[in-house]
């Protein structure tokens, strides 16, 4: 793959500004900590205490009351992100021209664009049907800049990964990691949970972002209509009218369960409606996060 090809630039620039824009001018701090170090940004002094690096002492306060002291300041710590995105063929559902997928794909690139910011290493991980594409989290540019085009590249289709293909998640860094899953949390055989058990052994912060469409939450058809299961292909007839509001009752259930069964596991879980606007969505998780940072 080469960068300059035209179409990948087009497609990259295209996401590169969705993410900028989204980002600009109100997030800021998804991992800064308040701690103690060699940073740049003064916070207070200290008297010197042997082991000290002699490098941290002001000369300046020495002359003034002729005792050691050092210079303690606040820095940030970086951490990896990987920003795990199910492409099974459920994320192909749309409410009018706009696909789950979609918002994912500017979800995921706000996220990356953030993180890349903040001096993060970002990496990405497509379920797809057979597999799981991975790029291992780095930090810089170009990077981020082929992170952009994989994400236009993402064609949902066929079942979830198979638990098989989980291993590519063990590789990388030992230290503590940010793991971002963006899904519709369609499964038939408890698939995704199983994978977010997986996730949970390696001791690193899941978040999961759960994809809902308007007309999904809300049922909102007229008349009879039929509904296609994207991955199985079965078909079935309802009549919304009569059964919206049974409906609505059992899927406000099903997202309770779901998001209490999250929680026990210790996963922050975020509901998102793609009409939601997604700047105010990474706003939300962004407080959230600040209440517990890592």
């Amino acid at each position: 793959m080469t960068l300059l090809d035209p179409k990948i630039l087009m497609a990259i620039k295209e996401l590169s500004l969705a993410a900028k824009t989204t980002i600009d001018g109100f997030m800021s701090g998804i991992n800064k900590s308040t701690i103690k170090g060699s940073g740049l940004e003064f916070i207070q002094y200290r008297s010197y205490q042997p082991g000290d690096d002699l490098r941290s002492l002001d000369w300046k306060m020495f002359a003034r009351s002729d005792r050691y002291y050092i210079r303690e300041s606040e820095v940030e710590t970086n951490i990896s992100i990987r920003i795990l995105v199910d492409a099974s063929a459920s994320m192909n559902h749309s409410d009018g021209d706009f696909k789950k997928i979609d918002y994912a794909r500017y979800l995921a690139a706000s996220l990356a664009y953030l993180g890349n910011l903040q001096g993060d290493a970002i990496g990405l991980y497509v379920f797809k049907d057979g597999g799981i594409f991975s790029m291992s989290p780095k930090q810089d540019y170009q990077h981020l800049a082929r992170m952009f085009y994989q994400l236009e590249q993402i064609k949902p289709e066929g079942d979830f990964t198979k638990p098989i293909h989980y291993k590519e998640l063990y590789a990388g860094s030992q230290k503590r990691e940010l793991l971002i899953f963006v899904t519709d949390l369609y499964q038939k055989n408890n698939e995704i949970f199983d994978l977010l058990d997986t996730l949970n052994t390696l001791k690193h912060e899941v978040v999961v972002f759960h994809l809902m469409a308007k007309n999904e939450l809300e049922l909102n058809f007229k008349g009879y209509h039929s509904f296609e299961d994207l991955e199985t292909g079965e078909t079935l007839q309802v009549d919304q009218s009569a059964a919206r509001k049974a409906y609505v009752m059992a899927l406000n259930e099903h997202l309770e369960k779901m998001r209490i069964s999250l929680l026990d596991r210790n996963i922050y879980y975020r509901m998102l409606s793609t009409d939601q606007p997604l700047d105010q969505a990474l706003r939300d998780f962004l407080n959230q996060r600040n209440k517990s940072k890592i």
